[in-house]
């Protein structure tokens, strides 16, 4: 089986992460990896916290911490969050660990060696109302090209382009708002992408031609308007300090590397902390070697990236020029699995602004599961998509409550009723119990289709047309009606739907880890190591013999009352314009 590297975009440490962040990025990662686990293959799923930069040293003032103490609390905090999502990362990591600070200075000293990092002397903007100079992404003003007023002096988050504050129109301070600005001089590094352009249009040529268009759009369209030399150094107090053994004035004037330069390095960084990890808690016998994971592995590791829109151009772009310009064989994305915003009712999700439903709340509201399967069945693949209750609660009383939840029950409680707390013999399959199977298999491979192909909104609905094929069966059957005057019919028509809840319960794993434990639980069955399903075994429909004792697990899915919508409207607000 294949190899699969596996990374998300690493969540910025200032606060809890909104569910656009979630489905954006991590979630459909988290999914994707455990559908390759289950069917065989060798997975890394690295992910970590993005501590660097003006905005946790901002955060951490406000907080009334040190920048350190600050960022490690919120790790902590992010990571139970990730935890209760049931997030399966292979390794967590930190972009302040000190893997990170190594590779990336060791990045760095390979690019100047290379030619392709200079000293130039600058002007920068500087705020005298905050007495600093101001991070590009800390001056806001409107954008030259599209008008937004709200762009940022690195990139316009509405039209995508990546600017300089100085292409910004009425530029001020987001820290203070004060427009007391002032140019001053400043030495700064410089990552020479026009000397690397002509090499990063050929790498997209080659490996972008098979990554959805809204990931290869947008990186052939910052490649068209030409690849700028770009400053990767800032005048910070925290984050990666530039090694004195190569720019020894920078480094005695304090300077950092720029937070992303050194946050994309962070994925190897990471995956060297898993590595490291494993002193002290990898079980024996385990070997974990993070060079093979990411050095001279072209042909043998599979690595997606997965990213919202506004991360793409530096991941598809920035990030491979720095590799490439190593001239070392550091292992560089194979496919990019990009995706739009989630809105919330049409407006953005904002973390600044409060605006939306943030995971912490809502995990306090319901079980992640619920989450989970809205988000990725209204994954925003192909167009922005829009949060609202009231499609919330359908998706969740219709598919979850109704289609999976109810057979689950009613399956499992009535057997029980007439037949006790093993699965009943009754006769064996005939014609309705084959055409289901076949139908099985039909679904399954599709399924899995969807799924091979990261498309997740085709894959959720695949998974609900297996579970309305349960019910479809259930109906035409009707044992409650067959039990009447065929007992083995009645036998066999349960028989066979507890068999598709053991189904239900391996393939639905990607999507609703708990529920699928708790489905799957119930059979008390002496050796279930089944990882997946094959078409044959989906069209026999025996994986739980009779005489299998079982259990009727809680309801899965309570249904979302509209007493439940109207006090959720209340706290998080509901349409602006209603």
């Amino acid at each position: 089986m294949a190899r699969h590297l596996i990374t998300s975009a690493l969540p910025y440490i200032n606060g809890i992460k909104h569910l656009g962040n979630m489905v954006g990025s991590m979630l459909p990662a988290d999914v994707y990896s455990r559908y390759l686990r289950q069917r065989g293959h060798d997975v890394l799923y690295i992910c970590a916290t993005d501590e660097h930069g003006t905005p946790a040293e901002l955060a951490a003032k406000e907080a009334g911490l040190p920048v350190a103490e600050f960022c490690a609390q919120q790790h902590e905090a992010q990571k139970a969050i990730y935890d209760g999502f049931a997030l399966a990362f292979d390794h967590f990591g930190r972009s302040s660990s000190q893997q990170n600070f190594e590779i990336t200075q060791t990045i760095a000293r390979e690019l100047k060696a290379n030619g392709f990092i200079e000293e130039r002397s600058i002007r920068q903007v500087f705020s005298l109302d905050d007495d600093r100079f101001l991070p590009d992404r800390y001056i806001v003003g409107t954008c030259p090209h599209c008008g937004y007023d709200k762009a940022r002096g690195d990139q316009c988050e509405n039209c995508t382009r990546v600017l300089d504050p100085t292409d910004l129109i009425n530029p001020r301070s987001a820290i203070s708002g004060s427009d007391r600005l002032e140019v001053r001089e400043t030495k700064h590094l410089f990552l020479l992408q026009s000397k690397l352009a002509d090499e990063v249009e050929a790498w997209v040529d080659e490996h972008g031609k098979d990554w959805p268009v809204l990931a290869s759009s947008i990186a052939r369209k910052w490649l068209s308007e030409g690849l700028h030399d770009r400053a990767i150094t800032r005048d910070l107090d925290w984050g990666v300090p530039v090694p004195a053994d190569t720019w020894p004035e920078l480094a005695a004037e304090g300077k950092v590397f720029y937070v992303w330069f050194d946050a994309p390095i962070e994925y190897i960084g990471a995956t060297k902390e898993w590595s490291d990890a494993a002193r002290d808690t990898a079980p024996e016998g385990e070997v974990r070697d993070w060079k093979s994971w990411w050095y001279d592995v072209d042909t043998d590791v599979r690595y997606t990236q997965f990213m919202a829109k506004d991360n793409v151009p530096f991941h598809t772009v920035m990030f491979p020029a720095t590799l490439l310009g190593t001239r070392d064989k550091w292992k560089k994305v194979d496919y990019v699995k990009a995706f739009n915003w989630l809105n919330y009712y049409g407006g953005k999700f904002s973390t600044s602004q409060r605006r939306g439903i943030f995971t912490d709340a809502a995990l306090e509201l319901l079980p992640a599961d619920y989450w989970r399967y809205f988000l990725i069945a209204n994954a925003p693949e192909s167009d922005d998509t829009s949060f609202t209750w009231e499609h919330f609660a359908a998706t969740v009383n219709k598919d979850l409550a109704d289609t999976l939840g109810n057979f689950v029950n009613r399956v499992l409680s009535f057997s029980r009723k007439r037949f006790g707390d093993e699965v009943p013999a009754g006769r064996a399959a005939g014609e309705a119990e084959a055409k289901l199977g076949e139908q099985i298999a039909q679904l399954l491979a599709e399924y899995e289709g969807h799924m091979e192909a990261l498309q997740f909104r085709k894959a959720a609905q695949a998974l609900r047309a297996l579970w309305s094929a349960g019910n479809s069966y259930l109906e035409e059957k009707a044992p409650w009606m067959e039990i009447k005057t065929d007992q083995d019919g009645a036998a066999l028509t349960l028989r066979t739907a507890m068999n598709l809840i053991h189904l239900y319960a391996v393939v639905s794993e990607p999507f609703i880890p708990s529920s699928s434990r708790a489905m799957r639980s119930a059979f008390a069955l002496t050796d279930d190591t089944a990882a997946w399903v094959s078409a044959d075994e989906a069209r026999a429909l025996s994986a739980v013999p009779p005489g299998t004792g079982f259990t009727v697990p809680p309801v899965l899915f309570a249904k979302i009352t509209d007493e439940d919508l109207a006090s959720y409207e209340e706290r998080f607000g509901g349409d602006p314009d209603a």
